[in-house]
């Protein structure tokens, strides 16, 4: 069973269209404690939002510990948009509040900045690079297109956790890759063929 966690946010229906498309058995996940328990094998965290926002929900609701734990567990689990933000240690997006840093979930090294020049948010679709032969990219060849909406990107401290880039003004880090983590900044619910593959690949690994 593959469970989409509900913190009160993110882009949920979309995500369980598509993979009831697959003809995937999926339920949301309706809180922390579900984490724990036996019914989901894999999760997927999808999102869309504000970095500070995100995170304060995901405290709100008694996520964070409980995803960190999923993930430091090497259980299978997929972030997207947000859910791939969320993973690095801090966000250009969310300045210090009241002299304390909004923190991440700090599971990956590195933090998340603003894209510049450009004009911000990058929406479309845009060729994406698969590097360090990820299995999530198998059968989409060297370069496919997803689409994508995001003002921000991450910057991993490890080329190591990179499964991806694109470019936007510059190359940036569009997928994250450690053990059973993984995250796409795009949104493959989205993607047509291309992100119905990229899914499907995600739960044969």
């Amino acid at each position: 069973m593959v469970g989409v966690i509900d913190y009160g946010a993110g882009n949920l229906g979309s995500v369980m269209s598509a993979l009831s498309r697959l003809s995937v058995k999926a339920m949301f996940v309706r809180g922390p404690e579900e984490l724990g328990s036996t019914v989901f094998e894999k999760i997927i965290f999808p999102g869309d939002g504000h970095f500070t926002t995100a995170m304060k929900s995901l405290h709100n609701s008694g996520y964070t510990d409980a995803i960190r734990e999923w993930i430091q567990a090497d259980k299978p689990f997929l972030g997207i948009c947000i859910g791939l933000q969320l993973l690095f240690e801090s966000s250009q997006e969310a300045p210090p509040e009241n002299g304390v840093p909004v923190s991440g979930l700090s599971v990956l090294r590195g933090n998340v900045k603003l894209f510049p020049g450009k004009k911000v948010p990058q929406i479309g679709w845009n060729k994406t690079i698969s590097v360090n032969k990820s299995p999530l990219f198998e059968g989409l060849g060297d370069a496919a297109f997803f689409y994508y909406i995001h003002s921000y990107y991450a910057e991993p401290d490890d080329p190591a956790d990179i499964a991806a880039t694109a470019e936007y003004d510059v190359e940036f880090c569009s997928a994250v890759e450690r053990g059973s983590l993984h995250a796409v900044q795009f949104h493959p619910e989205k993607s047509g063929a291309a992100g119905l593959r990229l899914l499907e690949n995600w739960l044969k690994i």
